[in-house]
């Protein structure tokens, strides 16, 4: 068992990766890999300023729960929505969106996904 003090919970890691990601984004892992975990991510990430990820869908599907700031999730073929603090958003399995921080101001959140992530274009600005 692990605990993180809440003074680093929010604590990034390592960077995002580039080619997934449009502007400055980073997380931090919260499993380590492992075969009962090889189907699993969850990771504190934290968009900067008009930062977000291209679009993207889960096999199993993903949930997002908000920890910081104000930001942005799309479905595809749906209006942008805003999210903040305290805000979870579940995506079903093999939903296309992406999500972001707004243009102003940093966002994290929690994410879980389960399955592959099977990553597409860039997505389009944060509408603010």
């Amino acid at each position: 068992m692990k605990i993180t003090p809440r003074s680093d919970a929010l604590k990034i890691s390592s960077p995002a990766d580039p080619s997934h990601f449009i502007g400055k984004a980073g997380l931090r892992s919260l499993i380590q890999a492992s075969p009962q975990t090889s189907s699993m991510f969850a990771a504190v990430v934290r968009f900067e300023a008009g930062a977000r990820n291209h679009w993207h869908s889960h096999a199993g599907g993903q949930l997002l729960h908000v920890v910081e700031g104000e930001g942005w999730v799309q479905v595809r073929g749906q209006a942008p929505q805003r999210i903040r603090v305290e805000d979870t958003v579940t995506a079903d399995p093999g939903e296309e969106h992406w999500h972001g921080a707004g243009s102003s101001a940093p966002m994290a959140h929690l994410a879980i996904a389960v399955g592959d992530t099977r990553w597409l274009e860039e997505s389009p600005p944060p509408p603010d």
